[in-house]
């Protein structure tokens, strides 16, 4: 799909979107498409039980004096309650009833509103961001019904009195936008396509954006020590690769980094301590730590980020077989701290163990944050609308809670203390994979990881198990099952607090 930023029109052929304010008073576009329209749009409105509330719309098919086929006229609510995320999610609205349904070009009429706080290129480049998620597809496996399915819009053109500011703002949105999106296709490949190894060449395509790439395999990780990651994939026939991505965008290249480490279990069986079967389907998408780093790390590199960043994602494969790790086993990790595995389904620490101690002792980073799906019990908490947030930082803590907020992408902060540490105690060994009982089970994954954090190293947990995909209703931005949750908090973040 085109997307192009002109001059403000309501003579453009195609679907003409037009806005009005609560109360549903119009804009000027829209006041002068229904005066073209010959007060079509004020005559529906009157049959109607449009207000102008966000989220409402109305359309009426273009009187012949109209050049446009279709006016579609959106809501955009109180002024005061209008900001980025709700222009996206109108456009994304708008966008979503006019894919398939065979106009070919959109041009958005949506002036901006007096007292807004959003700039007009501002404005536009977020409505802009709204149609790019929203046309997002995965569609690469389907062979039947295509014409049906395939999007007709191919031009959507955004009206804007500043089109070179919003073509400014666009290229560092379309770049968090191309991020997102490949995280999404990373989460809905299927496992038979996206195993270990072919996750770790798809991010060497991101070379081309100026990152460098290395993959370790299991005899390199062997030989470092890597006993904790190595145990959760000796059950595979796939071998386990560790990706390190690294950005150096910073005026100072030897400026100590932000590091985002991120869990990629390109499938989880539980491994001998087998998941039942309705709880193994999706499990495709317990990478999607390993995928929102990589779209991250794509986001950064494509829009030239001032920020020194390193990408880590442990890519394994959780499999049953003669060869796996079984209950009971106790593994040395590269920390050089014993574990008793218990529960050989708790895997994803144990990746995270690893790469957590392999990225501090090479890179030394300013800031860690690890990414993952990593517990069922963190959605018991929170459902879908939050990732637990975990931090012995307040100040990181309350950086990636404002940054969620400002993209939608939304966290609740949950406890750290060393009142949790004894449910980790092992018979046997320094601890356990698991807790006692079934109680704080989000929160004791979390001391697990901590215990591999050194006591000065800044850093913060994203249990992201809730929100790295949806079975239920689709969310207005993210029309597809992965929905790339984590490259907007990050990038946010790295913008606002870390780029020089």
């Amino acid at each position: 799909m085109q997307i192009s930023f002109s001059a403000p029109s309501t003579t453009s052929g195609g679907a003409l979107i037009v806005a009005a304010l609560a109360g549903g008073a119009f804009t000027a576009s829209a006041a002068e498409a229904d005066r073209m329209a010959g007060g079509a749009l004020k005559r529906a409105l009157e049959v109607s039980r449009f207000s102008g509330k966000s989220g409402q719309s109305l359309e009426i098919l273009a009187p012949s004096a109209v050049k446009a086929s279709r006016i579609i006229l959106v809501g955009l609510g109180a002024v005061e309650e209008l900001d980025g995320l709700r222009a996206e999610q109108i456009a994304a609205d708008v966008v979503a009833r006019l894919l398939a349904c065979g106009e070919k070009s959109v041009h958005f009429a949506i002036d901006r509103p007096r007292g807004l706080k959003l700039g007009d290129a501002e404005l536009a480049a977020h409505l802009a961001m709204g149609v790019e998620l929203r046309a997002y597809s995965f569609d690469k496996y389907r062979t039947r019904q295509l014409e049906e399915r395939a999007a007709t819009v191919k031009k959507v053109s955004i009206g804007t009195k500043d089109v070179a500011g919003a073509r400014k703002i666009w290229r560092e949105f379309a770049a968090v936008a191309e991020g997102i999106c490949l995280a999404r296709d990373l989460v809905n490949e299927p496992p038979n396509v996206l195993f270990p190894a072919e996750f770790a060449r798809r991010t060497k395509k991101l070379t081309a954006l100026g990152l460098k790439v290395e993959v370790l395999g299991a005899a390199q990780m062997k030989k470092l020590g890597f006993g904790a990651l190595l145990g959760v994939a000796q059950g595979s026939a796939h071998e386990p690769q560790l990706v390190v991505m690294q950005w150096l965008g910073a005026r100072n290249r030897k400026a100590p980094p932000i590091a985002l480490v991120g869990k990629g279990v390109c499938f989880d069986s539980g491994g001998l301590s087998l998941k039942p079967a309705a709880s193994m389907m999706g499990m495709k998408g317990d990478m999607g730590g390993a995928a929102a780093v990589t779209g991250t790390m794509h986001a950064l590199a494509a829009r030239k980020a001032r920020v020194n960043a390193i990408g880590v994602i442990g890519l394994v494969e959780n499999m049953p077989s003669g060869t796996a790790q079984r209950p009971d086993d106790v593994v040395t990790s590269l920390s050089g701290q014993t574990v008793e595995v218990l529960n050989t389904d708790a895997e994803g620490r144990l990746v995270l163990a690893d790469a957590l101690t392999y990225t501090q002792r090479r890179f030394k980073p300013r800031l860690l944050i690890d990414l993952a799906t990593l517990t069922g019990a963190i959605m018991v908490s929170l459902g879908a609308e939050h990732a637990g947030l975990f931090a012995n930082d307040d100040n990181l803590a309350a950086q990636l809670a404002q940054a969620g907020k400002q993209e939608g992408e939304l966290v609740w902060r949950m406890p750290l203390s060393p009142n949790y540490d004894k449910l980790l105690k092992s018979k046997i060994a320094d601890m356990k994979n698991i807790g006692s009982g079934p109680h704080a089970g989000a929160i004791t994954a979390a001391q697990f990881l901590q215990r591999f954090i050194t006591d000065k190293q800044s850093w913060a947990h994203l249990d992201i198990a809730g929100v790295a995909w949806q079975d239920g209703e689709q969310k207005s931005l993210a029309p597809s099952w992965g929905v790339g949750w984590g490259v907007r908090i990050l990038n946010r973040l790295s913008k606002d607090h870390y780029e020089v």
